[in-house]
């Protein structure tokens, strides 16, 4: 995933955090608008999330974030 993702995915998870504690849940919709205005985007982070990390729909977003922190 391209470093602009990465950053949003962090900052995703750094609110989320920040109002629910650290056992807050998210899934990789909480990146993206409702409205899908970048499809290709999308599937690159659904890709990741289910095909290659094999994650579940809803995962911890303290965890999510060191996955992304552990691949830079």
């Amino acid at each position: 995933m391209n470093k602009e993702i990465n950053e949003k995915i962090i900052q995703v998870c750094d609110d989320k955090i920040a109002k629910k504690g650290d056992n807050v849940g998210l899934s990789f919709y909480a990146f993206f608008k409702n409205k899908n205005d970048n499809p290709k985007l999308l599937m690159q982070v659904a890709t990741w999330w289910i095909e290659t990390h094999q994650l579940d729909h809803f995962e911890k977003a303290v965890k999510i974030k060191q996955m992304i922190l552990d691949s830079k």
